[in-house]
């Protein structure tokens, strides 16, 4: 003899559930039935198919950025207040600039570099100098304190075990003597105030963007410089977000650009920073061709509340030679904005398989609707055990010799259809 938990579980495994349709004949019910169905058809038809464009399918953007910067500029800085000058000599500074001078380096991928302030060290040669006071680990008080061979962490050289004077910085400074390009770069901004770059007026320069794109899945081509464009708009035109038709002119001024990153322009020219150009491609390819067109935004990608390590700079040198042997070199620390152009977009076309998914994802949902019903009806209304024993029915697995031929087949379904001694009025169909 069997176990009863070993019969459970067989008797549990070979059973077999089917549907059972019972009509319930409830206003509150059918209410609820078909208000989940509004919903769920309104979801689908508003929200997925019209809304999400669920009727069409979609490729990404594919994209190339040239970029063209154009502007002149000329400082004298001997002109300005001595008051607001931070350099014993201007000279350097007093000078044209154009874009080879300040676009560094002349080509970047999908971006441009912008120098608006400077560090200029001229002359340097290769020899022995004293260290900047101002790097950590070059004050000294005796040779003692300074380590031959040893390069001194974020400084401009390596020692060359000597303590000597630095009267650069005052007659009782001491430092490490080094092995560098001398006379070492003074990490001083030169004004002409302390809140304003040397080339302020890069505020006027513009850039020409051009940007190409392409959505391969619908072998589509365009590009931002509008077909009905010509070149004396080209010549004329500066961006306008707020213009019917200079919102589509590739030409930007960087001072427009920064103020609409809620950014001034002096103070991010002064220290440096990073700025974002998006290029956003959204194109319904059902509609025309010519109303597929590019919109811009703009945003400071960088961190301008920093507490160290602010703003964008880097250096970058000139060699020379003098009398055909002795090597010299001007070097440059450059503060100025990187302009990041990122491009986003998407295309979506007319195809009647994600029509029909999301139709056939619709009608599933239904499903949701019986669901729920039937857990409002089984386990929250107040007539849920009666229509408990009206949902299920548990029928008993009859013998072949048992078998009743025609209509006694209804009798016997009626002799097995009564719960608790009370027969349950039900409906097959």
């Amino acid at each position: 003899m069997a176990p009863k938990w070993c019969q459970f579980a067989v008797d549990a495994a070979l059973e077999y559930d089917t549907p059972k349709i019972v009509h319930i004949k409830s206003k509150k019910v059918g209410f609820i039935n078909r208000l989940i169905q509004l919903a769920i058809i309104t979801y689908i038809v508003g929200w997925v198919i019209v809304y999400k464009k669920g009727y069409q399918e979609f490729d990404s953007v594919v994209s190339t950025v040239t970029t063209k910067v154009k502007g002149v500029a000329y400082t004298n800085l001997s002109a300005v207040d001595p008051a607001y000058i931070t350099v014993d000599d201007t000279t350097p500074y007093d000078r044209l600039w154009d874009v080879a001078d300040y676009i560094i380096p002349p080509l970047m991928q999908n971006s441009f570099f912008v120098m608006t302030n400077m560090i200029i060290t001229v002359d340097q040669t290769q020899g022995t100098c004293p260290e900047d006071p101002n790097m950590y680990g070059s004050n000294c008080t005796t040779n003692d304190d300074c380590t031959k061979g040893a390069p001194i962490t974020n400084g401009n050289g390596v020692q060359t075990g000597q303590c000597i004077d630095n009267p650069e910085y005052g007659p009782d400074v001491k430092t490490c003597e080094i092995l560098a390009w001398c006379p070492v770069e003074k990490d001083v901004k030169p004004g002409p105030r302390t809140d304003r770059p040397v080339l302020y007026e890069a505020t006027n320069f513009t850039v020409l963007i051009k940007n190409s794109i392409s959505f391969p899945k619908f072998d589509f081509k365009k590009r931002n410089i509008l077909e009905s464009s010509n070149q004396s708009f080209l010549r004329e035109c500066l961006y306008n977000a707020h213009d019917e038709e200079l919102q589509f002119c590739p030409i930007f001024q960087l001072g427009y650009i920064v103020n609409q990153t809620g950014e001034d322009f002096d103070t991010l020219a002064f220290q440096g920073g990073v700025i974002g150009i998006f290029i956003n491609w959204d194109c319904n390819l059902d509609r025309p061709a010519e109303e597929c067109r590019p919109r811009y935004s703009f945003s400071r990608l960088d961190n301008p509340n920093a507490k160290i390590a602010q703003g964008f700079n880097f250096r970058f040198a000139y060699k020379y030679k003098i009398n055909e042997t002795d090597e010299y070199r001007t070097l440059t620390k450059a503060y100025g904005m990187l302009f990041e152009v990122i491009v986003t977009g998407e295309a979506g076309k007319f195809n009647v398989i994600p029509l029909f998914l999301n139709i056939g994802s619709g009608l599933a949902l239904l499903s949701l609707a019986t669901i729920m019903c039937d857990i409002v009806v089984l386990y929250v209304l107040k007539k849920r055990e009666y229509y408990k024993e009206n949902k299920y029915l548990y029928v008993d697995d009859l013998d072949d010799d048992d078998i009743i031929e025609g209509d006694n087949y209804r009798t016997l379904y009626d002799s097995t259809s009564k719960v608790d001694g009370t027969t349950v009025a039900s409906s097959d169909s």
